[in-house]
């Protein structure tokens, strides 16, 4: 009887484990999870080269995007020494030394095993694109300089060229829109979503050569070649952009004097009422007429001198700005800017930035101030004393201070009657940054540039969770133990018969 019962107790047991082997497997197969592991953080370099300097901007996004388009953010920024590429005419190779310092700090800041990723862009504005008027193969050689600079890192160079005066002003609206989260914001609830009501606002930059004017339509643009249309997370905008060449502020006032030295006669001192009383400039006539903004004379004498002596005359000074900025010449009026311009009527609220920003804030005028307090400001400070406005502003460099009130004049000029804001003068903002990142063209370009970057893969690992994880466990080691039982009891059994035997 008992001999019979062992193979019956043996596949019982054999059963058992066979089952419980079974139930392991099934639990190990059924119910996993796959879980996206986080994108990985890439990074993008774009160099500003300005008219005046130029500064590098480091960009990060993750690998995924909305829509075709990375959630960009600013990491850092660096400004170069010196002034503006298109000022290493006489010596090129030092346009791309420039860049050494600020590509040095981008690279300690991305990690080494992500650098030969990172696209580096150089975009060269109103600067450059004087010089290449003037002299296209000059501009071609610093563009090849800086380009050999930047290769010499070890980043991915996507190129270094002049951006045409559209792409300045509509890089710069989407800057501003994305950084008030006019495109995209991010919910609550972790979401990246399209704004039902977001704000559109128009865009204001003024630099040292050019000025842009950029901001969303109530009409259909009456000239096609006026209008910039990108797509971003998935909407179509349609935006009229201008720029104006040689209406920055430092080609401005350049304008400015030349006007004062023609009308002057022979005289080799000249009066300048957007200058102090007490303040002298000297210059050449190289120096005056070196840029193509200006008409050389003919009686052009490069080594000849002419002083511009400083007057404080705050009124003059706005009513001979109308000789420097065209008002007139109007094909499409009413819907004209400057130089006789298409421009369709001004819609809702602008961001000026640049030049605005800082002439403004020197004046205690940033962000927002009535128009009759700007006005007064304005004649205040310019009816000063070169001794009196040194003594208030000590810290300032003299170069910027005796500019500050011609700069505001200009300002007023171009805003109220070149470019129509003289009803609408409380819907601009005159800031320098949102959320700490500074407002540029820079940005926006990064932004457009992402939809042509390829976003990264997804990745994903499986498993499962702790309580199932903790089950699979109990079940095979209930196998492995049931297992060893059985061979210690086969064990037993048969040593038993072997004595049984014997006996």
């Amino acid at each position: 009887m008992g001999v019979q019962m062992k193979p019956v107790l043996l596949g019982a047991a054999f059963a058992a484990v066979a089952c419980t082997t079974f139930i392991a497997l099934i639990l190990s197969l059924a119910n996993h999870h796959t879980l996206d592991l986080p994108h990985s953080t890439q990074y993008g370099i774009v160099f500003d080269a300005g008219s005046t300097h130029t500064a590098l901007f480091l960009y990060q996004w993750l690998g995924s995007k909305e829509n075709s388009t990375g959630i960009v953010s600013q990491s850092l920024s660096c400004d170069v020494d010196g002034d503006g590429i298109s000022s290493y005419v006489q010596n090129p190779p030092g346009a791309g030394e420039s860049l050494k310092k600020c590509l040095a700090v981008a690279k300690a800041a991305i990690p080494s095993g992500q650098q030969r990723a990172t696209p580096v862009y150089l975009g060269a504005t109103a600067g450059m694109r004087l010089l290449s008027l003037e002299n296209k193969s000059q501009a071609d050689i610093i563009l090849a300089e800086v380009t050999k600079t930047i290769q010499s890192y070890p980043f991915d160079f996507r190129g270094a060229r002049i951006l045409t005066g559209m792409e300045e002003g509509a890089y710069g609206w989407i800057t501003i829109n994305y950084l008030f989260e006019s495109f995209i914001k991010h919910t609550f609830e972790g979401k990246w979503v399209h704004p039902k009501a977001g704000r559109i606002l128009g865009a204001l930059d003024l630099g040292g050569a050019s000025t842009q004017i950029s901001f969303t339509l109530r009409d259909p643009v009456r000239v096609p070649e006026s209008s910039f249309n990108p797509k971003l997370y998935g909407y179509k905008y349609e935006v009229y952009t201008h720029s104006y060449q040689c209406y920055g502020k430092d080609q401005a006032l350049k304008k400015l004097q030349a006007w004062l030295h023609k009308t002057a006669g022979a005289s080799s001192v000249v009066n300048h009422p957007c200058y102090h009383q007490g303040y002298n400039l000297t210059l050449t006539w190289a120096e005056l007429y070196n840029s193509p903004c200006v008409v050389t004379p003919n009686n052009f004498n490069a080594t000849a001198k002419i002083t511009f002596s400083g007057t404080s005359n705050s009124s003059l000074c706005l009513s001979l700005m109308e000789n420097i900025v065209n008002l007139t010449d109007c094909t499409f009026s009413p819907d004209c800017g400057i130089d006789g311009v298409y421009q369709p009527p001004v819609n809702g609220e602008f961001f000026a930035f640049s030049a605005y920003f800082y002439t403004f804030d020197f004046l205690g005028l940033a962000p927002k101030a009535p128009l009759n307090q700007v006005l007064s400001t304005i004649d205040t400070h310019c009816n000063k004393t070169w001794n009196t406005l040194v003594a208030q502003n000590p810290s300032i460099k003299a170069k910027y201070l005796r500019d500050y009130c011609a700069s505001a004049h200009y300002i007023m000029t171009i805003l109220l009657k070149g470019l129509k804001f003289n009803n609408t003068w409380d819907q601009i903002s005159f800031e320098k940054q949102v959320a700490d990142t500074a407002v540029g063209w820079t940005l926006g370009y990064m932004l457009n540039l992402t939809n042509l970057i390829p976003s990264e893969h997804s990745r994903a690992i499986t498993g499962v969770s702790h309580n199932q994880w903790a089950a699979q466990t109990f079940f095979i080691v209930s196998a492995l133990f049931l297992s060893l039982l059985i061979v210690i009891l086969f064990l037993a059994l048969k040593s038993c018969k072997l004595l049984y035997i014997v006996m």
